[in-house]
């Protein structure tokens, strides 16, 4: 496993800060005890990734548990239901076995891939974090859902919302893409990516109806914001005296460049996010077949420091061993990426694409012969062999 060192957070810091700056005594107070919290957690989420993979105990098929804290800090809390149990009277313990399950079906079913780690991990997943937490994230082994109270509603609620933290699992099992930076930025987009395609998947939508927005509906009924990111549009998910504007960019021209935020993880994520969106309405039809399909089977060729010409060239050559060079899901990538301001670097391409290896720095592209099967189709027909 490839391990990210950082908690990953659906709600991005910048707003806590804007809370600090801009709110008053109790919401500066609510700002503070959540930072404290979130520098306890980023202790803990750093010793599991120094335990590595044996924290994610291999189930071999979906398992969900989920847990309470009682809206303590306790982690995992008291076991409330597993997989063969019935609905229990609490809703945030039903909505995350069901969103985890979800969330499963769509990896297994779309992608053949058996739970966060490919081998049928146990999907862990804590309710009543804390008191008034208003946040969800993924510490390295579980998901954890805090009940909101300030600004959001609880985080249970939103099916992209858990998708997104489980995608941060996958993640970091395929790719470890470092938590800072342009390379922390795409960790955030692909959440973002496939918690829509979740969403999308179980609604059955096509690009062209959906919304494209990350945490819709989550904010509380009196805060004016329509979700925590948009994807169609970058940069106008919320406008709020107290959070303060969407500073989510859709073009390299407004790339942040500043130290908030690991490097703008959750600011910079808009551009990628955006060449995503562009890349599934010029395809059309269900977003996950063609675009998902190229930006899933890229990601164990995204080194962990990748920057987004990297990234970009990596999904350009990875539609081109899938759909023939030159075909139209391959122009859709490079036209998608031109216009967010990131020009794609062809190389000569043939029919699969091996893993980009990187080297001090530089990534260096294997293409096998016309035929050969990539790895990760290997993978996949020995697990079929073996069913």
């Amino acid at each position: 496993m490839k391990h990210c060192s950082h908690c990953c957070y659906i709600v991005p810091p910048h707003i806590l800060d804007r809370v600090l700056d801009q709110g008053n005594a109790k919401q500066k107070e609510w700002a503070r005890n959540i930072i404290a919290r979130s520098a306890r957690l980023r202790g803990r989420r750093d010793a599991f990734a120094s335990i590595g993979a044996a924290l994610g105990v291999p189930a071999g098929t979906k398992r969900r548990t989920i847990y309470d804290s009682h809206n303590t800090e306790t982690l995992p809390g008291d076991l409330v239901r597993g997989e063969s149990q019935a609905p229990v009277k609490d809703s945030a313990v039903n909505e995350a076995f069901d969103g985890s399950g979800q969330t499963y079906d769509f990896y297994e079913q779309v992608f053949d891939r058996n739970s966060i780690d490919g081998r049928g991990m146990r999907l862990d997943s804590t309710v009543h974090y804390d008191q008034d937490f208003d946040n969800a994230f993924w510490d390295g082994r579980q998901m954890v859902y805090g009940d909101g109270g300030q600004f959001f509603q609880k985080f249970t609620a939103s099916l992209d919302v858990i998708a997104h933290e489980m995608t941060h699992g996958v993640t970091g099992f395929e790719s470890g893409l470092e938590y800072q930076g342009q390379s922390g930025a795409l960790n955030e987009s692909i959440s973002d990516v496939f918690g829509s395609l979740v969403k999308q998947w179980v609604n059955k939508q096509t690009a062209a109806n959906a919304d494209w927005l990350i945490g819709e509906g989550i904010f509380i009924n009196d805060a004016p914001g329509k979700a925590l990111r948009s994807m169609k549009a970058p940069g106008t998910a919320y406008n709020d005296p107290d959070l303060g504007k969407d500073p989510q960019p859709a073009h390299m021209e407004h790339l942040y460049t500043g130290s908030q935020d690991h490097g703008g993880v959750h600011i910079n994520s808009g551009i990628p996010n955006h060449a995503f969106y562009l890349t599934a309405i010029a395809l059309g039809g269900f977003a996950w077949e063609r675009a998902g399909k190229i930006w899933y089977e890229a990601l164990p060729n995204i080194p962990p420091t990748a920057n987004f010409q990297v990234a970009a060239d990596i999904y350009y050559a990875t539609a081109g061993a899938l759909f023939q060079v030159g075909s139209t899901e391959q122009k859709a990538v490079a036209d998608a990426f031109r216009q967010v301001g990131i020009q794609v670097s062809p190389r000569p391409q043939t029919a699969a694409v091996l893993p980009f290896e990187a080297n001090q720095g530089t990534q260096v592209a294997a293409l096998a012969a016309t035929g050969t099967e990539s790895r990760r189709d290997k993978e996949r027909n020995s697990r079929r062999r073996k069913r």
